[in-house]
């Protein structure tokens, strides 16, 4: 069977070595946590993952797969890998493969390259059920790291290129693609129709704020999803400035808009039953005569109030505009919002497991199984806001946007903070996923996210693959089961 990806990275089939080589290879492994060795004048390497994997660690090693490939691959125009793994484990995989053929570069000598590199990829599965994989399952793969590889791109991107205006064409790309037509409201528009998080973060900058939404709606939904995505092109941090050793590497601050991106278009692809919004907050945050100050006090699309102490807090800001949006206009059941938010978040649950910080128990084990399934890892944060909330307080607005003791678990605050404009008592289903460390790995996009999102909402595809890696929806129905089941039963709420 084969997997081709119309970009840099094709999948197929090639073995060029002899059984006896094979055996010979595996023998001299010792996997510790990994292992590899050459063949043949390094033309080939053989490489091992780890036999065993912590309870917080995906099954499939999907982090050592991305490494092993980094550092074993041989060198040359036309290369191939063979990937020997369970059929459970063939989705991660597949996404951690693609983390490794990032397609952003800007060296000349990539200019000058007459002949494109092309990666062979061949899925050799064993185990339980260890047949043929169907062309479906390509297909869903194709899609899934075609997206993994589309958010990369874009935060890899620099914020001379991928400004706001830039952002907007990829979302119409996309939406061309599917068929869809974005809704834009963009500049003095956001001011005028209340959109104050959005338009006072970026209102400095040369190119204006948006805030854009790419809307799947098909016939028979039983619910309503949000994807909100925070999308701020490039953070100096404002007038609050950030450090020259700290604003490096900002241009990856549109992350969670990014993964969301390409989650859409892989999800919409692969048959989504339900009605997804995917919620894109734009805006760079600039320094200039129009930028917001200290002590400013902006009213944001829920109708509260807040005064700016810190205009490097600016995430929370537009995405609680975009969460009362999906709220109040697009009646979301089920509204995930992704974001680089803060840098304790990587100090609270590491640089491989994003934080999750949810009001719904069973919404916070099911992004921690579907980390593990696809190898996005996620960790639970603490979720009180009874007990953090107080850190926004403020004597002459609704709240302050940046807690008043950062001792006091700021990533959980900064959470609670989006949460707030839609009221803690909302009773739908509320995921903050915070991605500002898994977001990259050294100077390279890992595009963390997008199989994230594919295999917790995976319930509520025509997939079979995104069904099987999914915590949530009924695939764990019957065959029978499966194909009488109501609306009730599909609803991943």
């Amino acid at each position: 069977m084969r997997l081709e990806e119309k970009t840099d990275t094709v999948i197929c089939l090639i073995f060029f070595f002899s059984p006896q080589i094979w055996q010979s290879a595996l023998s001299t492994l010792n996997p510790n946590p990994t292992d590899s060795c050459p063949l043949y004048l390094n033309y080939a390497t053989v490489a091992a993952l780890p036999s065993r994997v912590s309870r917080h660690n995906s099954p499939s090693a999907a982090q050592f797969i991305t490494r092993l490939v980094r550092n074993c691959l041989p060198g040359g125009v036309n290369r191939c890998i063979v990937m020997v793994c369970e059929r459970s484990e063939v989705f991660a995989s597949a996404c951690a493969l693609a983390r490794a053929f990032p397609l952003f570069t800007h060296r000349s000598s990539a200019s000058r390259r007459t002949e494109k590199k092309t990666v062979t990829v061949e899925f050799f599965l064993v185990g339980q059920n260890n047949g043929p994989i169907e062309v479906a399952t390509l297909k869903c793969l194709a899609s899934a790291t075609e997206g993994v590889r589309l958010a990369a791109r874009i935060v890899d991107t620099p914020c001379n290129e991928m400004n706001t205006d830039a952002f907007l064409e990829e979302i119409k790309k996309v939406g061309k693609d599917l068929g869809i037509t974005p809704t834009i409201i963009r500049d003095e528009e956001l001011k005028e129709r209340g959109f104050g998080g959005i338009y006072g973060v970026g209102k400095a900058a040369l190119h204006p704020p948006a805030l854009a939404v790419l809307s799947h709606t098909p016939d028979g939904a039983t619910q309503t999803i949000a994807w909100v995505g925070k999308g701020i092109v490039y953070d100096t941090g404002g007038l609050s400035i950030k450090g020259k050793t700290t604003m490096p590497g900002m241009k990856r601050d549109c992350g969670g808009a990014a993964a969301i991106l390409g989650a859409f278009r892989a999800t919409v692809k692969q048959g989504f039953k339900d009605n997804l919004h995917a919620v894109f907050c734009l805006a760079e945050n600039a320094v200039g005569p129009r930028a917001t100050r200290p002590d400013d006090i902006h009213v944001l699309y829920s109708g509260k109030t807040v005064e700016i102490n810190n205009t490097d807090a600016e995430g929370r800001l537009i995405l609680a505009d975009g969460v009362a949006y999906a709220c109040k206009d697009l009646g979301a059941d089920i509204i995930l919002d992704m974001a680089t938010l803060t840098g304790a978040q990587g100090i609270a649950t590491g640089k491989y497991h994003a934080a999750v910080l949810t009001n719904n128990e069973e919404w916070e084990k099911a992004c921690v199984k579907a980390g593990r399934n696809c190898g996005d890892l996620v960790h639970p944060l603490v979720y009180c806001p009874e007990l953090h909330f107080s850190e926004f307080t403020s004597a002459v607005a609704d709240m302050k946007n940046s807690v008043a003791d950062r001792d006091n678990t700021p990533s959980s605050c900064a959470g609670l903070f989006i949460a707030s404009h839609i009221g803690f008592d909302w009773p739908g289903v509320w995921v903050h996923i915070d991605i500002a460390a898994p977001v990259h790995a050294g100077e390279r996009a890992t595009g963390y996210g997008v199989a994230l999102l594919l295999s917790l909402f995976g319930g509520a595809s025509e997939d079979p693959l995104l069904n099987m890696v999914s915590p949530l929806g009924c695939n764990g129905d019957s065959p029978t089961e499966d194909m009488e089941r109501d609306s009730k039963r599909r609803r991943l709420v």
